[in-house]
């Protein structure tokens, strides 16, 4: 962790709409509409607290937001989860963020009643290190589906029950 101090929140406030954008933006990974998504669930947080259906889990280093996760039950589920997004700066990766943040979020999701917890990723190969993450974290492969986001872009589908 070096010399910074990191903390973890709850509480999604309105300057997190442009640090969210940032954070996804410089990941390099996501399109546009991608990270319009993403600012749009920071909307519906603000805007709906927990009835919106959408956690976050925030990272701040020296009080500068430097990782995310969103998740949420799966409609029409009992204890079924989507983990939705985590990103992590990209000039702070491999520090160990985001494998604490995904352990910070799993206890959240189970401190909410969750018995699985699912994960959507793209099957492009610049997304092999994240499909590694996943699997390092105990997650197995659940489902492929061939072409889903696009002609060669198949959607994968992680899964890791408690």
């Amino acid at each position: 962790m070096n010399d910074a101090k990191r903390s973890y929140r709850t509480s999604v406030k309105s300057e997190d709409r442009e640090d969210v954008r940032r954070l996804v933006e410089r990941t390099g990974f996501f399109s546009a509409e991608e990270v319009l998504i993403a600012v749009e669930l920071v909307d519906e947080s603000l805007t709906k607290g927990d009835e919106s259906g959408y956690f976050f889990l925030l990272v701040d280093e020296d009080k500068h937001l430097v990782g995310y996760a969103c998740f949420g039950l799966i409609p029409g589920t009992l204890h079924s989860f989507d983990l939705y997004w985590i990103v992590v700066d990209p000039s702070l990766q491999r520090r160990g963020i985001g494998r604490s943040l995904l352990e910070a979020a799993e206890r959240e999701m189970l401190r909410r009643k969750a018995k699985r917890i699912y994960v959507d990723t793209s099957s492009r190969p610049q997304y092999e290190p994240t499909r590694r993450f996943y699997k390092a974290c105990g997650y197995r492969e659940e489902a492929f589906l061939p072409d889903f986001y696009a002609p060669g872009d198949g959607k994968i589908i992680f899964v890791k029950s408690f």
